[in-house]
């Protein structure tokens, strides 16, 4: 394993991280990748770089600003890379760090967990509507 190399790194290293303590910075990563659209941009772009309008496609559903959004903090926290394409007009390609690549296929199992599921969460839901009703 490589050595942190700056005094900022090494301190960073020796940090230890906790998703449930309430102040803890790596909540709000968790909150960027597991809101609504954070897993969707990060599956979206699993399939390789696309531009912002083709990304928006991919995501059915997503509006232009929370795409926008989810982008940006998804860039802040190291799972995208934004690259301005010098082309007229100008345009902006999205892809996958390294970082980006490894959690994005801890996702894709997560999505197809529950994709494999459905039939057993929709017959829960079924369930327990019925017996709300009742």
């Amino acid at each position: 394993m490589n050595e942190p190399s700056t005094e900022d790194e090494r301190q960073a290293a020796a940090l230890e991280f906790d998703v449930f303590a309430k102040h803890c910075p790596s909540r709000q990563v968790l909150d960027h990748l597991t809101g609504r659209w954070g897993v969707l941009v990060l599956a979206g772009l699993r399939k390789g770089p696309a531009r912002f309008n083709a990304l928006r496609r991919r995501i059915d559903g997503v509006s232009e600003k929370m795409l926008a959004q989810t982008l940006q903090a998804l860039e802040r926290d190291g799972f995208v890379s934004r690259e301005v394409l010098t082309a007229m007009p100008p345009s902006v390609n999205y892809s996958l760090t390294p970082l980006g690549e490894t959690t994005a296929d801890h996702l894709m199992a997560f999505i197809g967990h529950i994709e494999a599921n459905m039939p057993a969460v929709l017959a829960s839901q079924e369930s327990h509507t019925a017996t709300a009703r009742a």
